[in-house]
């Protein structure tokens, strides 16, 4: 309501003293017990329950002559919001009102603050209407100053100006229990208003705010068609003020606006504070069309909500804009209103706006159906920045939600050139500008049907996808019940892709230059490495790679490796934990995206090395995978599968795997096993797996130091049924527990990219509890029907397992079915203090694998890569 008068210099204003302290008027009520001067705070009625009585402090000021009148720098009574009144509401100042207070807290006066005069008959025609000014929030305060100028020598002022002081804490609150209401409102029935087309927002009642209906003895009126056509947006006071001030505020401008304007009750129909909490204003029902005293010539067919503060050059917070919009929407929504559209009003008054229409009584007018008070009146209000964000508040309003994107698609989907690739699983994640509370609900749309519904709050949304090309979208739903869709991304659920074998070839080295630059990799970088197209794999088709990667020349003193698929972002799955001079293999069976993937390096520099054993595709024919085991094969210490012996120098040991062990004699084309060196007697070593009968080339699966047991799986082809174990230099035994084969028959399983993605860490809590894994102890973690991987039909996982945390001088870990016994196969083997990744495919039972530990406690880590699946 309030409009900013500008304090013009019309001549020099003499503030002349009066006594120290001035008498009230007759009436004054000055209550004993009453708080001293800048006792209390303002916040302090809004818990107690029931109406507060709040005091009315007046002060007279004096006539200076010439058109002039004063109130000198004072102590007062305590109070919180202030005004001028005379008893004549029609006659006019028409010059400046300006006034200075005291805050309470630290004794300091504010600047001049200029008051604008009210028109009379805003409440309509009432015998006991004051002339006043509107009312100023100016925090607790404990001073006051005013002068008053007509502007000119020979001009003159009310008679009986008094400045009017509102302390909203100033009695006790009444106790609950009672109707509070005046009589002519508690005795009155009234029907429940219309309901409206979108909800009602959360409201801080009369009753809740700490009204005292006590000074209300008319009750309501309603508009006189019983329609709604218009809201009117308002500010209202020029001080700053805390939220928790709120409700004394609102207490503050009924007790002015019924004890000072002489007003029925409090103007406004709803008011709200810069943190978005609604209030009640004028009595009469929040769900009906109550009249009020707001904007002067169109009270007769609209309702208000006045913003709580000064908002002439600074606009107000987006949760206050949020706050209107749903009030305005929920009275209008009750009329057929759109806060968007436009409607016809009827002027009660002969004036101009302050753009300076002229409005003629008894005519009619178009108005935005949410307006401002300077519309329909020549005022500033509701600011000179709030004003231009009326747009806003309308379409918060009228919808439809904004600036709705999808912001990226996860749970197993990882970006492609085309969108986004999938094993099924599908998270798609997007972000408004729309405020929660205005909306209704979302929908995920895939190939332009609803698959799931869910909450207005609610930023995620999952399902799982057949195999093909989706084309998938995100519609969000307004309260009003316009709807907004983004645009759709595309999605790619490729077919389950066969496993094929390839005799195991280096393809990178960063020593020689080899498929990437002929340079160490250096700390938080990547090289990128082309694996379709080349050295027999197929340019296209290709989901995945089953890759040998190894680190050497480590110049941190820690670092980790992560391989993951080329144009994707990172996660915090790693392969390789380094120390600084070590060399490590890993096997790593990773997605292909753009026909690349990525190696990153975390700190200092070190050498990569990558040896192909082969790839997943859709094209063409493939293996699929059969789980089996965990089973030990081979052991030179027993003489278990091959003689029993160390491995010399230069020398190979041949296994055979076909018809033995489970292993069909027919039909295999790879097995899977995890191969484990120990008793290693030279300096260095290395040791390759390759198939038997072919040219061992310069591949190798274990990087080996005297004394070292060091496990890696291994993807190796079959040729004669048989493979073979390769040693370089000293003696060394070898041990090879199979997980399973790849045959060329269709009874198997095939190959499923997900992730690279962190399914457990005990060191978190992450899938399993946050505790170390004890000695001769067991966690298990559920990985079906989580993390990507489907409920039902999944065979075995590929995870990436890291120990670290170590506390025994050794100990090993062995991963294994649930449900299951578990053999003598072992995946990692450990000393104090190691951190050590292998690479696992492991049979899936139940849903869940386990993971055992012989000795000490240690922490584990679990990242999946896949899985597969009938």
């Amino acid at each position: 309501m309030r409009g900013t008068a500008v304090a013009a210099a019309l001549g020099v204003v003499a503030v002349l003293g009066l006594q120290n302290v001035a008498s009230a008027e007759a009436g004054d009520a000055r209550n004993e017990g009453r708080p001293a001067a800048g006792a209390g705070v303002h916040s302090a009625a809004a818990g107690q329950d029931g109406p507060v009585r709040s005091e009315v402090h007046k002060l007279a000021l004096k006539s200076e002559g010439r058109g002039e009148a004063t109130l000198s720098r004072r102590t007062t009574e305590p109070f919180g919001m202030l005004g001028l009144s005379w008893p004549d509401a029609h006659a006019e100042i028409k010059g400046t009102i300006e006034v200075r207070t005291r805050a309470a807290a630290t004794g300091e006066w504010t600047d001049w603050v200029a008051l604008e005069p009210y028109l009379p008959g805003l409440d309509g025609d009432r015998a006991t209407e004051r002339g006043s000014t509107e009312p100023v929030w100016v925090g607790r305060s404990d001073g006051a100053e005013v002068r008053v100028s007509d502007g000119a020598a020979s001009g003159t002022l009310p008679a009986g100006l008094r400045l009017d002081m509102v302390d909203p804490v100033a009695g006790a609150a009444q106790g609950g229990g009672t109707d509070a209401r005046p009589a002519a409102f508690a005795s009155a029935e009234v029907d429940p208003g219309p309901p409206s087309t979108v909800p009602q927002p959360s409201v801080v009642t009369r009753e809740e705010w700490g009204a005292d209906e006590s000074i209300n003895d008319e009750g309501p009126i309603y508009l006189e068609g019983g329609v709604i056509k218009a809201v009117f947006v308002h500010h209202t006071t020029n001080a700053s003020y805390d939220c928790s001030e709120s409700a004394a505020i609102v207490r503050a401008l009924h007790v002015f606006h019924v004890k000072t304007n002489g007003w029925r009750d409090l103007g406004y129909n709803f008011l709200v504070d810069k943190c978005g909490k609604i209030f009640e204003g004028r009595q009469g029902g929040i769900d009906q069309p109550v009249q009020g005293a707001h904007t002067y010539g169109f009270n007769s067919e609209s309702t208000s909500v006045a913003i709580i503060g000064d908002y002439t050059n600074a606009g107000a917070p987006n949760v206050a804009l949020e706050a209107t919009a749903r009030m305005a929407a929920y009275k209008l929504g009750q009329y057929g209103g759109d806060p968007a559209g436009s409607t016809t009003l009827v002027a009660g008054a002969t004036q101009k706006n302050y753009s300076g229409t002229q409005f003629v009584a008894g005519q009619s007018y178009s108005f935005k159906q949410i307006s401002g008070h300077r519309d329909g009146f020549n005022t500033e209000c509701p600011g000179m920045k709030l004003y231009p964000q009326l747009p806003a508040i309308r379409t918060l309003a009228a919808g439809p939600v904004q600036g709705l994107t999808v912001t990226s698609v996860a749970g197993g989907a990882f970006a492609v050139d085309s969108g986004y690739e999938t094993p099924g699983p599908v998270s798609v994640n997007w972000s408004t500008t729309t405020p929660t509370s205005l909306i209704s609900g979302f929908e995920l749309l895939v190939d332009g049907k609803s698959v799931t519904t869910v909450a207005g709050k609610a930023r995620t949304a999952s399902t799982t996808l057949v195999p093909g090309s989706h084309k998938v979208a995100v519609k969000a739903v307004h309260q009003s019940g316009k709807a907004t869709t983004t645009a759709a991304v595309n999605v790619n659920v490729p077919s389950p892709k066969k496993f094929v074998p390839v005799t195991p070839e280096r393809l990178m080295d960063t020593r020689s230059g080899l498929g990437a630059p002929k340079a160490p990799v250096g700390p938080d970088s990547v090289v990128t490495l082309q694996v379709t197209g080349a050295n027999g794999v197929p340019a296209t088709g290709v989901g995945a790679v089953a890759l040998n990667v190894t680190a050497t020349n480590v110049t941190g003193e820690t670092s980790y490796v992560s391989v993951y698929p080329d144009g994707t972002t990172r996660t915090a799955a790693s392969n390789l934990n380094l120390v600084k001079g070590q060399t490590a293999p890993n096997l790593v069976i990773v997605p292909v995206v753009n026909g690349k993937v990525s190696f990153y390096n975390r700190a200092g520099t070190l050498d990569l090395i990558a040896d192909i054993t082969g790839y997943f595709t859709s094209v063409g024919e493939g293996s699929t995978h059969v789980n089996l085991g965990p089973e030990r094969v081979m052991d030179t210490r027993e003489g278990l599968g091959v003689a029993k012996a160390p491995v010399g120098a230069d020398s190979v040991v041949t296994l055979q795997v076909a018809g033995a062990n489970g292993v069909p004699a027919e039909g295999v084309t790879a097995v899977v096993l995890n191969v484990t060196a120990t008793n290693v007697t030279a300096p260095t070593s290395y040791v390759s797996v390759y198939p038997d009968g072919t040219t061992r080339t310069a591949a190798s699966n274990l990087n080996l130091v005297k004394g070292e047991t060091a496990p890696n799986l291994v993807i190796v082809p079959v040729v004669n049924g048989k493979v073979s174990f390769y040693n370089r230099s000293g003696t060394l035994d070898l041990i090879a527990d199979i997980t399973g084969y790849f045959t060329s028959g269709d009874e198997g399983a095939s190959h499923i990219n997900l992730g690279p993605k962190r399914v457990m860490d005990t060191r978190e809590g992450l899938g399993v509890a946050k505790a170390p894994v004890g000695a001769d102890s067991v966690v298990t973690l559920q990985v079906a029907g989580v993390n990507g991987v489907p409920a039902e039909g999944v065979t075995a996982v590929v995870l990436n397992v890291t120990a670290t945390n170590v506390t025994a001088p050794t100990s090993y870990v062995s991963v294994y079915p649930d449900g299951t016994t578990r053999t003598a196969a072992s995946n990692l083997n450990l000393v104090k203090g190691q951190t050590a990744p292998n690479l696992v495919i492991v049979p899936v039972v139940n849903g869940k694998v386990s993971f055992y530990n012989r000795s000490g406690s240690l922490d584990l880590i679990a990242d999946i890569t896949g899985y597969f699946r009938k």
